[in-house]
C-alpha cells in the first residue's frame, strides 16, 4: 500500500532535484502538476486494466467504458510515456505537449489548469543540459510512486498530500509562498463556524489553493452543495483547480481574475446570492482600487477619476462607504455581504485587528454594518498562527435576516488557547471546540474569555469593536505584604553591616 508518508517524501525527494536552481515558489507549480500527471496515468492505468479484464479484451467495450470515467487521458500524456523519454533532448517541450492534450481531452473541468506552466522555460531551468538533467530527475523521483486507487490508504490521501505540500511550501518560502494558503486549523475553524449544510452554494472570493473550500465542502458529508470560488493569481488558481479535482469536487467552479474589479459571480446580471461564503482575503491590501480607476471613463475634459467612489462599482456595493486606497479589507468585506443570500446566508472571514478600530470612512463602514445588524461575532485569534505574518488576525462572523441585536466578542489569543510551536503557533482541536462552543452558546459572560455585547454597549464605545474593550483579560497583581517587605529590607540592611564590617576587618589585616 502506498501510504501518506510514502508520498510525502518522494515530494520532498523532487524537492530536492530542484533545490539551489530555482526559485521554491516557483518549483512547487513543476512538483505539483507531475504529481497531478502521474495520479491521473495509475488511475488510468488500473481502471483500463479492470475493463480489460471485464470485456476480456473485447478493446471496443473497453473505450466505450473508458471514455465514461471522470476524466480522458490519452497514452501519450501518460507519466509512462514520459518517462519512458526522460533522456529525450526536448523532454521539456513533450512534458508541455501531454499537459496541452490533458486539458484538450478534460476541457470542461481542465482547461487552462497548466497554461501558467512551462516545463521548457529557459528562465526557470536555464540552458537545455541544465534544464533535461533537472526534468530526468523530476521523472525518476515520481516513478517508484503507485497511486493506483487500489494501493491508496483512503480517498483523500492524494488531495491531503497535495494540501500538505502547498502548507510546507508556504512555510518554507515565506509569505511569497504563503500568500495563498490558510493553515488547516484556521479553515477548519472558519468552516465549522459556518456550518455548511446539504443544497447550500459555498463561496471563497480569494479561494487561494481552495484549503477553506474543501474544509466547508467536507463539513457536508454527502457533498451535496455547490462550490464556487475566485482567484487573481493564474497560478493558485490552478493550483486550486487541481487540488479540487483531486477531492473529488468535479463540478467546483473556479474563476480567475479581480474579485473586487471584475466578479465572475454574476448571475442575470447581478451578483450571486450564497448561503455560506469563507475568507481569508490578503490583509489590508494596498491599492485594490486600480482595476476601478484604470477603467473608468474620462470625464468632459478627457481626465479620470484619480480616487475611488462608490459610482464606479456597476454592482453598488460600496454605498455604505468606500474603503481607503491603501486598506482593501472592507472592500472585501461589503463584496461578500452583497453576494449572501438574504434569507439564510452566513459568512466568516479572517482579517487583522485594524478593521475592527480604524476611524475615518472604515470607521463609517463598521458603523452601518452594526446598524443593519449584519455582524454576529467577533473573534481574536492568537498571533504567529499565518505563514509569512507574524500579527494576530480575527474571525467576523456575519448573518443575515438576524433575530438578535447582540454581538459576541470572543478572545481566544491567551496562551492557554493554542499550542505555542517552534516556528508557528497552532490551534488544537480542544481550542477550535471552545470557540465554536462558545459561538454556538453564546453565554452572557465566559470569564476572561467571551462576551455579549449589545447594540447600545458598542454604540456608547462608538463602534469600536477592539475586543479588550468588552472582554476582560486583565489579571490582578498578588497584594503585596508591605510589613513583610519592610522586615526583609531590615534583614538585609542588618546583613549588610555584618558584611561591610567583616570586608573592613579584612582591609585592615591586608594593609589597605
Amino acid at each position: 500500500m502506498t501510504t501518506r508518508n510514502d508520498i510525502e517524501r518522494v515530494l520532498w525527494k523532487a524537492c530536492d532535484s530542484f533545490r539551489g536552481k530555482i526559485d521554491s515558489s516557483r518549483y512547487k507549480d513543476y512538483i505539483l502538476s507531475m504529481l497531478f500527471v502521474k495520479y491521473l496515468s495509475d488511475v488510468t492505468k488500473e481502471k483500463r486494466a479492470q475493463y480489460i479484464k471485464q470485456y476480456e479484451g473485447d478493446e471496443r467495450r473497453v473505450e466505450r467504458a473508458m471514455s465514461r470515467e471522470r476524466f480522458s487521458i490519452d497514452n501519450e500524456s501518460t507519466f509512462d510515456y514520459l518517462y519512458e523519454h526522460r533522456n529525450d533532448n526536448e523532454i521539456g517541450q513533450k512534458i508541455n505537449v501531454s499537459l496541452s492534450r490533458i486539458e484538450e481531452h478534460n476541457s470542461g473541468k481542465l482547461r487552462n489548469v497548466f497554461r501558467a506552466i512551462d516545463f521548457n522555460s529557459q528562465v526557470d531551468f536555464g540552458e537545455v543540459k541544465e534544464k533535461n538533467a533537472i526534468l530526468r530527475n523530476l521523472l525518476e523521483d515520481f516513478y517508484s510512486l503507485d497511486l493506483r486507487p487500489s494501493q491508496l490508504g483512503s480517498e483523500d490521501i492524494i488531495g491531503d498530500a497535495y494540501e500538505y505540500m502547498i502548507a510546507n511550501f508556504a512555510s518554507d518560502a515565506g509569505k511569497k509562498g504563503g500568500e495563498f494558503f490558510t493553515p488547516s486549523q484556521v479553515s477548519e475553524l472558519v468552516a465549522a463556524l459556518v456550518k455548511p449544510q446539504e443544497n447550500d452554494r459555498i463561496y471563497d472570493p480569494t479561494c487561494g489553493s481552495g484549503g477553506l473550500l474543501l474544509k466547508a465542502y467536507k463539513k457536508v458529508p454527502s457533498g451535496k452543495v455547490a462550490i464556487y470560488g475566485q482567484e487573481l493569481n493564474a497560478q493558485t488558481w490552478a493550483l486550486c483547480t487541481m487540488n479540487m479535482f483531486l477531492h473529488g469536487v468535479d463540478d467546483a467552479r473556479i474563476w480567475q481574475g479581480d474579485t473586487l474589479s471584475n466578479p465572475q459571480n454574476i448571475e442575470e446580471d447581478k451578483l450571486m446570492k450564497f448561503q455560506v461564503v469563507v475568507s481569508n482575503p490578503p490583509f489590508s491590501l494596498d491599492k485594490w482600487d486600480s482595476g476601478f480607476l484604470s477603467n473608468a471613463v474620462p470625464d468632459a475634459k478627457g481626465k479620470k477619476k484619480e480616487k475611488m467612489t462608490a459610482s464606479l462599482d456597476p454592482w453598488k456595493r460600496f454605498g455604505w462607504g468606500v474603503p481607503p486606497s491603501s486598506k482593501g479589507d472592507y472592500a472585501f468585506v461589503l463584496h461578500m455581504l452583497h453576494s449572501l443570500d438574504a434569507e439564510n446566508g452566513r459568512m466568516a472571514v479572517v482579517l487583522p485587528h485594524g478593521v475592527l478600530f480604524r476611524g475615518a470612512s472604515e470607521g463609517k463602514i463598521r458603523k452601518q454594518l452594526i446598524e443593519m445588524n449584519l455582524l454576529d461575532a467577533v473573534i481574536g485569534l492568537p498571533a504567529n498562527l499565518f505563514y509569512g505574518t507574524s500579527i494576530p488576525a480575527c474571525i467576523l462572523v456575519f448573518k443575515k435576516n438576524r433575530t438578535k441585536d447582540d454581538v459576541l466578542f470572543i478572545d481566544a489569543s491567551g496562551e492557554e488557547n493554542y499550542d505555542k510551536g517552534k516556528n508557528q503557533n497552532l490551534l488544537r482541536d480542544s481550542d477550535i471546540s471552545r470557540i465554536v462552543d462558545t459561538y454556538e452558546t453564546r453565554a452572557k459572560k465566559v470569564d476572561k474569555y467571551s462576551y455579549l455585547a449589545s447594540r447600545d454597549e458598542i454604540r456608547e464605545n462608538d463602534y469600536n469593536l477592539n475586543i479588550p474593550r468588552y472582554v476582560d483579560t486583565y489579571e490582578e497583581e498578588e497584594l503585596v505584604d508591605i510589613d513583610e517587605v519592610k522586615q526583609n529590607i531590615a534583614n538585609i540592611e542588618a546583613e549588610l553591616v555584618v558584611v561591610q564590617a567583616q570586608m573592613a576587618k579584612y582591609l585592615e589585616e591586608l594593609g589597605l
